[in-house]
């Protein structure tokens, strides 16, 4: 899993160089340290490859007549790129995704779980703090939806 989150910039070149520990936890899931990187929610999203290809999967049987599954897919998969890190630790984050997610010089590696996400500070930081704001209502909200979590 990919936890906590980590401060980063970007070399004039668009290279990013990956923390340790998520490159351990890349290397454990894709020994050839294979990821990909796509576009979504305004920030770059990074899978292990074996975890892309479970999302792959997960559109084999969707009904491809509705608009918004094939619009969805179009931007989520073509948006997507391969990448290995190199022996620094750096992946190079192509330009349209950079576009994409505004990202400059300051990022924010955020751990998720399955994935890691790469920010711009500035729009992390602003969406942490809508976070916070709707802290509540969004907490019942998953409440009724029946999620439940036991501290």
């Amino acid at each position: 899993m990919f936890r906590g989150h980590s401060p980063r910039s970007l070399d004039p070149k668009g290279r990013l160089m990956i923390p340790p520990d998520f490159r351990e936890e890349i290397a454990r899931q894709s020994p050839e340290g294979r990821i990909m990187l796509t576009n979504l929610d305004g920030c770059v999203f990074v899978y292990p490859l074996p975890e892309w290809e479970r999302i792959e999967l997960g559109f084999k049987n969707k009904n491809f007549l509705d608009s918004r599954i094939r619009n969805f897919h179009r931007f989520f998969i073509s948006g997507a790129v391969e990448a290995v890190p190199d022996k620094q630790g750096r992946i190079l984050i192509p330009p349209h995704l950079r576009t994409y997610a505004a990202l400059d010089k300051d990022v924010i590696l955020a751990g998720v779980g399955d994935k890691f996400e790469i920010w711009d500070l500035a729009r992390f930081e602003e969406r942490r703090r809508i976070t916070e704001e709707n802290f509540e209502d969004d907490m019942t909200a998953l409440a009724e939806g029946g999620f439940e979590l036991r501290l």
